[in-house]
């Protein structure tokens, strides 16, 4: 599983922050009806909107991991072009790439 080096440095050194990030997630997720696997493709969408490789290959990753299909995943990045822009849609699909070629 990818994780950007920075992020291993920060659980490293900040366990505490992180874990309380990770229960904030959690809660979030508990919080109503959505299905784990729209809500990895609703928070791809929006790591795609950021600019957001890690998150754009973290949820994508987990979006597959929760049942969801390439094609699935894939049109998440082409919605995203009509608001983000052709570049940033470009550079989110080479990410979804790059975990779809891992697999």
């Amino acid at each position: 599983m990818y994780l950007p080096e920075i992020f291993k440095t920060f659980l490293e050194k900040h366990k505490d922050i992180a874990d309380a990030y990770q229960q904030a997630g959690d809660l979030c997720s508990k919080a109503g009806p959505i299905d784990s696997k729209t809500q990895h493709l609703i928070q791809l969408g929006v790591a795609v909107g950021i600019g957001s490789k890690g998150g754009v290959r973290s949820h994508a990753r987990r979006a597959l991991e929760a049942g969801a299909t390439e094609e699935e995943v894939t049109q998440a990045v082409l919605m995203s072009g009509s608001i983000v822009g052709f570049p940033a849609m470009i550079a989110a699909f080479g990410w979804v790439h790059e975990v779809l070629a891992a697999r």
